[in-house]
């Protein structure tokens, strides 16, 4: 195995850790909790692993996501609501045969 490269000046040791008996590692002390999610890449040359933090999108919202015009209307649709500047509308619930 390769030396542990030492280019990201960004990055602290926060501990030393060992895999126990089902190959796991605790990650507490680097601030990871319960139902976190990461991105996890292996460098084969020097043995490093480098973890992202990642969210998931469910398949029936990513339509928000890749959507620029829609992304922009819910989110503009959510400032006014919060800001107050909204109506309801029960019309909008009756039917047309009525």
């Amino acid at each position: 195995m390769g030396a542990i490269a030492e280019t990201d000046a960004d990055f602290e040791r926060i501990a030393e850790v060992e895999a126990d008996e089902r190959s796991r590692i605790a990650l507490g002390r680097a601030g990871v909790r319960r139902k976190d999610r990461y991105l996890v890449f292996k460098n084969e040359g020097t043995g490093e692993i480098r973890m992202i933090p990642m969210a998931s999108v469910p398949a029936r919202e990513m339509i928000i996501w890749e959507n620029d015009e829609l992304r922009t209307s819910l989110l503009q649709g959510l400032a006014d609501s919060s800001a107050g500047r909204i109506s309801y509308r029960d019309d909008y619930l009756e039917d047309d045969d009525e």
